[in-house]
C-alpha cells in the first residue's frame, strides 16, 4: 500500500508563483499513491483559476473516494484576502482553502478535527529583520477517514498545523487524542510544521519515511511525515521534488 503526504502551495511553482494545474495532474500521477493527503488546497480561488484541485487530484490517481475539508473560507485575491474561519457549514461551491484526503480504496467514515489558531497576534522572527514581527495565526484542521484496503480497515489521518512551533504540539496532541477510542492499525500524514522527534514524541507513533523535505530544491528539514502504529510496517519511502510546491512530497510503503 502506498502512502503520500503532499503540501501543494494551491498548485504554484515557487519559482515565479504561477499556478499550473497541468502540474498537479503530473505530480499527483508521479507520486502514484493509494492513499493521498493534500495540504494548502485551493477550492473555487481565483489565484488557481477557479477549479476544485481536490477533484483534479482525485481524477489523476483514481481515487473512489475522497474529500477536501476547509480550513478557511473566502478569497484571496489580488485586493488582499477576506478569509473566515470555516465551520463546516459552507456551500459546497463556496470559495474555500484547506486539506484533502484521497484514497483509491473505499471511505467508510469521516471525522473532521477544528484545530483553533492562536488567539492573539505572536511575534515571530524572520530573516532579514532586525526586530520580531507580529503575525497572527490561522485556523487548521484535520480529517480522519476508516479505509476499507485490501489488508484491512485502516484509520488515515490528513492535518496541516501551524507554523507557531508552540502551539503546533498542543494541536498534534488534539489530533492525537480523536483517535483514542479507535483500534487497529493507523496513519497519521501531513505538513505538521515540526521536526521528527517532537511528532513521534508526542503521537507515539513510527515513522515510515525519513528524509528531508523543505525547502524544494535544497531542503534542510523533514516538516512532512506519514507515522504509523498498529501494526504497519513500511518498507520503502522517499522524498520527491515535483513539478509544483515549495515543498517535497513524502512517501511510504506500508504493509
Amino acid at each position: 500500500m502506498r502512502f503520500a503526504t503532499f503540501n501543494i502551495l494551491n498548485g504554484r511553482v515557487p519559482t515565479d508563483q504561477h499556478v499550473t494545474l497541468d502540474g498537479l495532474t503530473e505530480s499527483v500521477k508521479r507520486l502514484d499513491a493509494d492513499l493521498l493527503a493534500l495540504q494548502e488546497v485551493d477550492h473555487n480561488q481565483h489565484r488557481s483559476e477557479n477549479a476544485d484541485l481536490t477533484a483534479i487530484a482525485a481524477e489523476a490517481m483514481g481515487a473512489v473516494d475522497h474529500r477536501f475539508v476547509a480550513a478557511l473560507a473566502g478569497s484571496h485575491g489580488a485586493t488582499g484576502a477576506t478569509w473566515v474561519a470555516a465551520t463546516g457549514e459552507e456551500h459546497p461551491d463556496a470559495a474555500a482553502y484547506g486539506i484533502a484526503l484521497l484514497s483509491r480504496w473505499p471511505v467508510h467514515g469521516w471525522q473532521v478535527v477544528r484545530l483553533p489558531p492562536v488567539p492573539l497576534p505572536v511575534p515571530m522572527r524572520f530573516s532579514g529583520r532586525l526586530r520580531p514581527y507580529l503575525v497572527r495565526d490561522e485556523p487548521r484542521v484535520a480529517v480522519v477517514a476508516t479505509i476499507e484496503t485490501p489488508r484491512g480497515v485502516v484509520t488515515v489521518v490528513n492535518t496541516h498545523l501551524s507554523f507557531i512551533r508552540w502551539w503546533n504540539g498542543r494541536q498534534l496532541r488534539r489530533v492525537v487524542a480523536s483517535l483514542v477510542e479507535r483500534s487497529g492499525p493507523v496513519v497519521l500524514m501531513g505538513d505538521l510544521n515540526m521536526g521528527p522527534e517532537q511528532a513521534v514524541r508526542i503521537t507515539r507513533l513510527d515513522p515510515a519515511a525519513s528524509a528531508l523535505t523543505f525547502p524544494v530544491q535544497e531542503p534542510t528539514e523533514q516538516l512532512d511525515h506519514i507515522l504509523v502504529g498498529g501494526g504497519l510496517v513500511a518498507s520503502g519511502g522517499e522524498a520527491m521534488a515535483l513539478p509544483i510546491s515549495d515543498h517535497r512530497a513524502l512517501t511510504a510503503d506500508l504493509a
